[in-house]
């Protein structure tokens, strides 16, 4: 699936210390914990909690943010749809590894288990 350049950049662009609020907000109404985030965030880019927290006060971009992270390797056997988009038709590789970030959050708010949320 093709985003439009200007959608790309804009995500590019976006600051993770912007969305990382909002991350917390939707897993803590769920009865899920910040640890729990952390962990997903973790495996995904390989960032601990110091540099997560660095990475968050100098307010990065996603664009720098994925720059940085070392993707897991299974992160591609993240599908489904996610904000309209398919994640597996995803073209922009930055799009992509936002989305994939995204689809993460969202299933740790659904409650399915650490696991499979994690590829196990």
């Amino acid at each position: 699936m093709n985003t439009t350049p200007e959608h790309n950049e804009r995500i590019a662009k976006m600051t993770f210390a912007s969305v990382y609020p909002l991350y917390l907000a939707k897993v803590e109404r769920k009865a899920r914990t910040k640890a729990e985030l952390h962990q997903v965030i973790r495996w995904l880019t390989g960032f601990d909690d110091t540099t997560l927290l660095q990475l968050i006060n100098e307010k990065v971009t996603f664009e720098t943010f994925f720059k940085r992270a070392q993707l897991n390797s299974k992160a591609e056997l993240i599908t489904g749809t996610i904000c309209g988009y398919k994640i597996e038709e995803i073209e922009n590789p930055l799009t992509k590894k936002v989305r994939y970030l995204d689809k993460l959050v969202d299933e740790l708010a659904k409650g399915k288990k650490m696991e499979k949320i994690l590829r196990a």
